[in-house]
């Protein structure tokens, strides 16, 4: 890569659906001075001409990467702003308007986890940042030697729920010294939620960088010069909120700095 191009990064996705999110994180990387190509099961492309890689959201982590059997296989008021509400709209429609292609028909997608697996341990190994967005996350965590809990209904007591919305309906407390606090410049942060799994025991060399209150893991890193993160939520679907574009521009920065 020249001085004067821009960073290629590399978007993972299912080969059928998942038209919204790529959007929103195309857009995301360009914003941030980058360039996007998607890549698929079906088409994946050539990581050696990638200078960064985020593995997307999407269908869960098959639980045969870490042990264990399927489970067989449930939404949550809060005050928004009108900013956030308009927002949500928006991308709530985009996501309507591709629903005949979004619909999963299976549970788990194996040429999807290979793929992605591969370009984890590419980046890792070549030293290129990552970043991992909901099942992103889990998947660096997972292949890093990490477990998952496939539901993550014990955590919240009675009284209260797990918030399915792409609105920012969760507040997650940030590690101190962490990258990821670092990034967002707060202790704390508002972030939406579209999992019912999340990271139970953590992979080799990663830390916490985010937590509910209840003790759900929102957010991981790995400890070094290269950028590894993971983040449970959708920075993608929250574009009105400039600290979580701060995820997307320190992908790119370091992919630039490459």
């Amino acid at each position: 890569m020249t001085p004067d191009t821009k960073p290629l990064i590399g978007v993972t996705g299912p080969v059928n659906g998942g038209l919204a999110a790529w959007l929103m994180t195309a857009l995301a990387i360009r914003r941030a001075g980058g360039r996007a190509c998607r890549l698929t099961a079906e088409r994946p492309g050539d990581a050696d001409q990638l200078d960064g890689i985020v593995i997307g959201g999407g269908t869960d982590v098959d639980p045969f990467h870490y042990g264990e059997e399927p489970l067989q296989a449930d939404a949550d008021r809060g005050r928004t702003s009108i900013l956030d509400w308009t927002v949500g709209l928006l991308v709530s429609a985009m996501r309507a308007v591709f629903a005949r292609h979004d619909r999963e028909t299976q549970n788990f997608d194996p040429e999807r986890d290979k793929l992605e697996q591969t370009l984890i341990r590419h980046a890792l190994y070549a030293g290129k940042p990552l970043l991992g967005i909901c099942r992103g996350a889990q998947l660096i965590n997972v292949t890093l030697g990490g477990t998952l809990y496939q539901s993550i209904e014990h955590f919240y007591q009675e009284g209260t729920s797990n918030p399915r919305s792409i609105l920012p309906r969760k507040t997650v407390a940030l590690a101190p010294g962490s990258r990821l606090r670092t990034l967002l410049g707060s202790e704390h942060a508002r972030v939406n939620a579209l999992h019912e799994q999340s990271i139970r025991d953590l992979g080799d060399g990663l830390v916490v960088s985010a937590r509910e209150e209840n003790g759900v893991i929102q957010g991981i890193e790995r400890q070094g010069s290269q950028l590894v993160l993971g983040v449970q939520w959708h920075p993608e679907y929250l574009p009105q909120y400039r600290p979580q574009q701060r995820l997307f521009q320190q992908l790119v920065h370091a992919a630039k700095a490459r």
